[in-house]
């Protein structure tokens, strides 16, 4: 059977993005049959630069909930589909392409189509934290967003995990203490927290290094035993590193072990744990760890964050380091090599050649036999 194109209606909410709106919708205005923007309360030039693009644009009254919101926009939707970003996300070129040909090919049993997020970039550019969004959804499915804070869209049936991307550009300086007030003010009406409103708390506490409190709230959420596991395995990160910064050194294992209990080891925490023994002189359980990191394949689908560096040229940087202090210094060279192919612009891995290379001779080889 034939497909035919499918029609988009994008869905964007938005407050005060006077910065990062116009450089959205360059990126999609040539995409999307409809382009729908819900305004909860800009006091800056939001809606006169959006009133430019050929929108429909709403006003809806803000009362602490993202995923009020966010249903309101999908109920104005009227395309075969919806597709949803933030003010701050763009669709790059080779993604605007992919995007345009999965709309012309796209069978019309799919229900919903994730896309992965790069959310963070190293000062080289490289996608540093990833992971995977449910992004474009049938509007007769009638999805809906759940959680006043850090919602998510609840899909069932048919899913595409696509190679298109959608990334993250958030403003340099940017932050703010809004949704850790909206928890706030949700604890002190004693509303009832979800395993993901409890999970989110924690981390919004984390980011403003409340580690007592975020300990306590993380471990209420691992002791519901109803988190999504992704979610669970993340907050044994955080606790190591709330137990880190309160020096709690015991603590900080155990929970890097503990991640263990909901899945097999990822690369973060062998990683975490190969930075323990490496920082405690303990060279050889440092190697061990990085070693297993370097070795594990990246799950695939798998739509948890992920730490790209761990599962690509950090271990192998960091064998290097375990290596050198072991004196074995060929294993040390091999390893950042390897780092190298990762990372070729790695000021350390650069830094790490040129040591390695004078230590081995290995420049003064070559010229030998080009002497020869």
């Amino acid at each position: 059977m034939v497909s035919k194109k499918i029609t988009v209606s994008l869905c964007i909410i938005v407050k005060n993005e006077e910065k990062t709106i116009s450089r959205c919708l360059d990126s999609v205005k040539d995409i999307c049959d409809e382009i729908i923007i819900v305004d909860t309360g800009s006091s800056d030039q939001t809606k006169e630069i959006v009133k430019k693009y050929p929108v429909k644009i709403l006003d809806f009254a803000w009362i602490d909930d993202f995923a009020a919101a966010r249903n309101f926009a999908f109920s104005q939707a009227t395309m075969d589909y919806i597709l949803w970003l933030d003010a701050d996300d763009v669709l790059r070129i080779e993604d605007q392409e992919k995007i345009l040909k999965l709309m012309k090919n796209l069978d019309p049993y799919v229900d919903a189509v994730s896309m992965l997020y790069h959310y963070a970039f190293d000062q080289h550019g490289n996608v540093s934290f990833s992971f995977r969004r449910n992004r474009l959804v049938k509007r007769d499915k009638n999805f809906r967003w759940v959680g006043a804070v850090h919602e998510y869209l609840e899909v069932s049936g048919n899913i595409l995990n696509s190679d298109i991307c959608v990334t993250h550009k958030r403003m340099q300086g940017h932050s703010s203490d809004r949704n850790l007030k909206i928890f706030e003010r949700r604890r002190e009406k004693g509303e009832s927290f979800s395993p993901r409103d409890l999970y989110y708390y924690g981390n919004e506490l984390f980011d403003h290094r409340l580690y007592s409190r975020a300990v306590e709230v993380y471990q209420e959420f691992l002791q519901t035993g109803q988190g999504w596991v992704e979610d669970e395995i993340s907050a044994c990160g955080k606790l190591a590193d709330c137990f880190k910064e309160l020096g709690e050194t015991e603590k900080q294992l155990e929970y890097c072990y503990k991640s263990f209990n909901y899945a097999s080891p990822r690369a973060e925490f062998c990683c975490r744990l190969g930075f323990y023994f490496l920082n405690a002189k303990q060279y050889e359980q440092g190697a061990f760890w990085y070693k297993l990191a370097a070795r594990l394949e990246k799950p695939i689908g798998n739509s948890g964050f992920m730490i790209e560096a761990c599962w690509t040229w950090l271990p192998h940087l960091q064998l290097c380091v375990c290596y050198d202090r072991l004196g074995k210094h060929e294993l040390a060279y091999e390893h950042n090599e390897i780092a190298r192919e990762y990372s070729p612009e790695n000021a350390q891995v650069l830094y790490n050649k040129k040591y390695f290379e004078e230590v081995l001779g290995i420049g003064t080889k070559k010229q030998e036999i080009g002497q020869v």
